[in-house]
């Protein structure tokens, strides 16, 4: 009896890190968002027309607000593999042939890839225009920038792949899908246009539409391992 009630501490206090990580996680994420997303309106750029990342370039008066933008986002995705990190799994003692979800810890890790791409993009800002090969020729800092997005971006939509295919609770593997199902397609369809047709209305629309997913997905996941019960939680990870 002893025994169970101390299990039933630690499991107690486990869930209560995981959500207070997830919730710092959704907040980030709608912190990050907006402070991006007002840099990006009401900031001198060239509209749909241009990358998001051109709000923060030096001489744009709201450049640090993007930048902090940014770099919130990253401290979001730090958090969410946190939590995910986290969770509360099945009690080992009375299972023991019970292995961690190998696709759970794949996608920990592509997160903290992406935390860490996400904050080398808002540090390494690009120059006017944000330059991109091959219809443009950029610096060192547009290509490093711009190489620290594509991998910030693929890293999270490759975490909500690793997600889908794993033994996560229902929820998280729903959303996860849903936002597969849009982002692929997307990021593919971005892809092609920076290749074919460069920077431009169409490039520029589809990158918004995309981080638009990424930003839901993170916001929903985030907000399922708050709410979750004790119990679903340790469905999660199993």
């Amino acid at each position: 009896m002893a025994e169970r009630r101390a299990t039933d501490v630690a499991e107690r206090r486990a869930a209560g890190v995981v959500e207070r990580r997830a919730t710092g996680a959704a907040v980030c994420v709608l912190v990050g968002a907006v402070a991006a997303t007002f840099a990006v309106v009401a900031g001198p750029g060239p509209g749909l027309t241009g990358y998001v990342s051109e709000a923060g370039v030096a001489d744009s008066i709201y450049a640090w607000t993007y930048r902090l933008g940014v770099l919130t986002l990253g401290a979001a995705l730090l958090l969410l593999a946190a939590a995910l990190r986290d969770q509360p799994a099945d009690d080992a003692a009375s299972r023991p042939a019970r292995q961690p979800d190998r696709a759970v810890r794949i996608a920990v890790v592509l997160l903290v890839v992406g935390a860490v791409a996400t904050a080398l993009s808002g540090a390494v800002t690009c120059s006017d225009g944000c330059p991109l090969p091959p219809f443009e020729t950029p610096t060192v800092a547009d290509l490093v920038h711009g190489a620290a997005s594509i991998v910030a971006a693929g890293a999270t939509v490759l975490a909500m792949i690793a997600i889908l295919v794993s033994r996560a609770a229902a929820p998280l593997r729903r959303t996860a899908t849903i936002c597969v199902a849009a982002a692929l397609p997307l990021a593919g369809a971005l892809g092609l246009a920076m290749l074919l047709v460069g920077r431009g209305t169409l490039a520029g629309l589809l990158e918004r539409l995309l981080l638009l997913v990424i930003v839901a997905w993170g916001v929903v996941t985030a907000a399922i391992l708050a709410t979750a019960d004790p119990g679903d939680r340790e469905k999660m990870n199993p």
